[in-house]
C-alpha cells in the first residue's frame, strides 16, 4: 500500500521516443505571480440553501458504483485535475490514460467558499462532454476499496444532488483499456456554467480566492503537474498564460499607484513649513 502523497508513487507510461522527448515547458504563471494574489480568507461556512450529502448518501452512491464494478474487481479512478497532484485516498498504481468523449472545462460554478467568495466566486474544473481528455488513472488499494472510495466521495461530492456526480468511463492506457470512476458535470445542474470565453474564465481564475487558496494556485498546480507528465492541454496552457498576464498587470498597477501616492505625500510634506520653536 502506498500513501497518497504527491510524488510518492511513480506513474506508469510508455517510454518516450528520443525524437519526441522534451523537457517540461516553463509556465508563465509562476509561483511568484501566484503569491501576489494570495491572501487569508476566513471560512464562511456552509453556503445557505445548499443540501449537503450525508453518510447515507455516500453509502448509497458507493453501493451504486460498486454494483457496476468491472469483473476484474479492480477500482480505478480517472484523475484530470487536483486528484493528480493531491489524491484523495490510498492508491497502489498510476498510469497515464485517455478518456474519449470528455474534455477538461472550468464549468463548475460558482464556488463561494473554498476558492472563491460571495463577492468573487471561483470556477472549478470538471469533465464536460466532447473531445478527448488525457489524465491519470489511479488504482485503489484492493483490500480497502470501500474505505478509499468513501474518502474520494466525501472530498468530491459535497452536496446533493451532486453537480458533477461520479460515474464509470472507459479509459485507454498503454497496458490496455479499463473502466474507471470519474466526476463529470451534470449539464442540467444549476452549477453548470457553460459558454464562457477563455477571457471570461481567465478573469475569474486571476482574481478568485477562498479559504483553501486561490484559483490561480489551483490552475498553476494542475498545469505544472500535467506538464511534468508530458500531458498537453491546450486550453489550460492558454489560460495559465492569460492569468499570468492579468496578475502581472493588476499587481504592477497597484504597486505603481502605491509608489505615486508615496511620492505625492513626500512632496506635500516638503512644502509644509516647519513650526517655530516655542519660546520660554
Amino acid at each position: 500500500m502506498v500513501a497518497c502523497a504527491t510524488g510518492e508513487l511513480p506513474i506508469t507510461q510508455a517510454k518516450p521516443r528520443s525524437a519526441n522527448f522534451r523537457t517540461p515547458r516553463q509556465l508563465s504563471l509562476t509561483p511568484e505571480l501566484v503569491a501576489r494574489v494570495a491572501r487569508d480568507v476566513d471560512d464562511p461556512g456552509p453556503v445557505p440553501g445548499r443540501i449537503y450529502a450525508t453518510d447515507a448518501d455516500y453509502e448509497a452512491t458507493m453501493r451504486a458504483l460498486l454494483s457496476a464494478q468491472p469483473a476484474s474487481g479492480e477500482v480505478w479512478v480517472f484523475a484530470y485535475g487536483s486528484l493528480i497532484w493531491k489524491p484523495a485516498c490510498d492508491i497502489v498504481e498510476q498510469r497515464i490514460a485517455v478518456a474519449r468523449g470528455w474534455h477538461r472545462s472550468f464549468c463548475l460554478g460558482w464556488d463561494r467558499r473554498f476558492r472563491g467568495t460571495k463577492e468573487r466566486p471561483g470556477l472549478m474544473l470538471a469533465l464536460d462532454r466532447g473531445g478527448t481528455c488525457k489524465g491519470v488513472v489511479q488504482l485503489l488499494q484492493p483490500d480497502a476499496v470501500e474505505a478509499n472510495l468513501g474518502k474520494l466521495l466525501r472530498r468530491e461530492m459535497l452536496t446533493r444532488p451532486s453537480p458533477f456526480p461520479p460515474r464509470w468511463v472507459s479509459a485507454e492506457t498503454t497496458a490496455g483499456p479499463l473502466r474507471a470512476i470519474t466526476f463529470a458535470i451534470d449539464r442540467k445542474s444549476e452549477a453548470y456554467v457553460g459558454g464562457l470565453s477563455a477571457e471570461e474564465v481567465a478573469d475569474v481564475l486571476a482574481t478568485a480566492v477562498g479559504h483553501w487558496g486561490s484559483m490561480a494556485d489551483y490552475l498553476h498546480n494542475t498545469v505544472k503537474h500535467l506538464e511534468g507528465l508530458a500531458i498537453k492541454d491546450r486550453l489550460l496552457w492558454q489560460l495559465q498564460e492569460m492569468v499570468a498576464e492579468r496578475i502581472e498587470v493588476a499587481t504592477s498597477a497597484r504597486q505603481r499607484d502605491g509608489w505615486e501616492v508615496a511620492v505625492r505625500l513626500n512632496r506635500q510634506n516638503e512644502h509644509v513649513a516647519p513650526k517655530s520653536p516655542i519660546k520660554s
